[in-house]
């Protein structure tokens, strides 16, 4: 393969590419919004046409919740074949009056120093990650007229909102699935300058807790006092999931937690990242968390126990003075190690239980859940990785720890014995999740003549 002409025409088309990703930016596909239902089944579809014209055959398959894009296309022979998988959903946009513009009319913004980022709802997380993979086996196709190597592409639609119908997608389809290999595009670079590979990822648990008492809201006058406040109930509840050292109380919260080596705590130590450096940033000052924990051993090592969302009574403009006759929270678990994410649901849900009066009563909504996820050291696919991103930006990449999680990640492993390699190029202040969510231009661009040099080395 002639790789210069490839990462040429990559820099030639770059304007082109950058439509295409907008074309796809423009659709709302929230998945965790059943409202925005059909405009994922419309990712879907114009994802299916766009692989269509680079000769991968793709369907829009149907789940129990928002279709997953599916296809495949032949390599040369005696070549890997490699899964690309992505996801199409993004997050939902509130608070809406946050956005500087609409959130779904992408656009290209300049900075005073003239560097250039992408803005608009899905353009880091993960559509314009996904994209640069995407892109970089057009490039190869357009110069060379065939795909790299043997070819399947997974782009789901429910990543946001835990992933819940990928179980039964890998039931059925485990056989089409298998690959030598999987790429993910849905990580982060170290720094600006600075490219990484993602060795683990945590695990997840999400759950809604619901507190109710009376049969309906109370004026606080009439009732303040004798009434039960679900408010105060759930509140006591959450405060008691922590102790004054940082750590979680749920029995059995640390089982199979395990301990960072001390060759992986002196690599974490090299990249000398303080507090002061990982919280400024974002307008903190002050660690919390464990105590005696440093900062990346918090987030690559350590599991947490996070309140995510809480609701009960009136939350509007002015004041209304009621009882609430029920109260709700969002309580996620990021797992690390061998912690099992079943047997903490459960110890949750029994933690819960034991707190809440005889006069109240709890309801539990679960969401997606998934264990922890780490590449073994000596995989091959880490070097080819490592000497790719190596070339294309002038240094070697960080060998790093996620504090996020891709549940899917783990499923290719157990579930079809295959390992990821997770290269990103999201950066720390990307509004991942938050409004205003951005994706430098150099992060698209280099992304894609990164992946071209992966394939190329295939």
């Amino acid at each position: 393969m002639d790789l210069d002409a490839v990462l040429d025409h990559i820099d030639a088309n770059l304007d082109a590419s950058l439509e295409r990703l907008f074309a796809l930016l423009r659709i709302p596909s929230i998945s965790t919004d059943p409202a925005f239902a059909g405009d994922c089944r419309r990712a879907a579809d114009w994802l299916v046409a766009d692989l269509a014209t680079m000769g991968i055959a793709a369907e829009s398959r149907p789940t129990t919740g928002h279709p997953v894009v599916f296809g495949k296309a032949d390599g040369p022979a005696g070549k890997p074949r490699v899964l690309l998988y992505g996801h199409y959903d993004v997050q939902p946009v509130d608070p809406l009056s946050l956005w500087q513009e609409d959130p779904f009319a992408p656009r290209v913004v300049t900075r005073e120093d003239g560097s250039k980022m992408i803005v608009g709802r899905g353009s880091c997380d993960d559509k314009g990650q996904m994209m640069s993979m995407i892109e970089a086996l057009r490039a190869i196709k357009a110069v060379t007229g065939s795909l790299p190597v043997p070819v399947t592409v997974m782009l789901e639609g429910e990543e946001e909102s835990g992933s819940p119908s990928l179980p039964g997608f890998f039931e059925a389809t485990k056989d089409e699935l298998k690959a030598d290999a999987v790429f993910v595009c849905d990580t982060g670079m170290w720094d600006k300058s600075t490219p990484a590979i993602a060795m683990s990822l945590r695990g997840l648990v999400a759950h809604d807790i619901i507190v109710r008492a009376a049969d309906r809201d109370l004026h606080s006058g009439q009732f303040g006092g004798p009434a039960r406040n679900p408010n105060h109930v759930l509140a006591k509840i959450l405060a008691d999931l922590h102790d004054e050292d940082g750590r979680v109380t749920i029995p059995g919260f640390y089982e199979g937690v395990g301990e960072p080596s001390e060759a992986q705590k002196a690599n974490w130590a090299s990249l000398k990242m303080t507090a002061e450096d990982y919280l400024g940033p974002i307008g903190l000052a002050e660690p919390a968390g464990e105590k005696g924990r440093t900062v990346l051993e918090q987030v690559w090592s350590r599991p947490t126990c996070e309140v995510n969302g809480m609701s009960g009574g009136y939350t509007g403009a002015g004041f209304k003075t009621v009882i609430p006759s029920e109260a709700s929270a969002k309580v996620s678990f990021r797992l690390v190690g061998d912690q099992d994410p079943a047997k903490l649901r459960a110890a949750l849900k029994d933690f819960v239980r034991e707190r809440v009066p005889g006069d109240c009563t709890v309801e539990f909504i679960d969401h997606g859940m998934g264990p922890a996820f780490r590449v073994p050291d000596d995989w091959r696919m880490l070097q080819v990785g490592a000497e790719a991103l190596e070339a294309e930006w002038g240094k070697a990449p960080a060998m790093v720890g996620m504090g996020g999680s891709i549940p899917v990640v783990h499923d290719f492993k157990h579930t079809l014995g295959m390992d990821t390699l997770m290269i990103g190029f999201a950066l720390e202040d990307d509004r991942v999740h938050s409004p205003n969510e951005k994706y430098e231009l150099s992060s698209f661009h280099k992304g894609m003549r990164s992946w071209a040099r992966v394939f190329a080395a295939l």
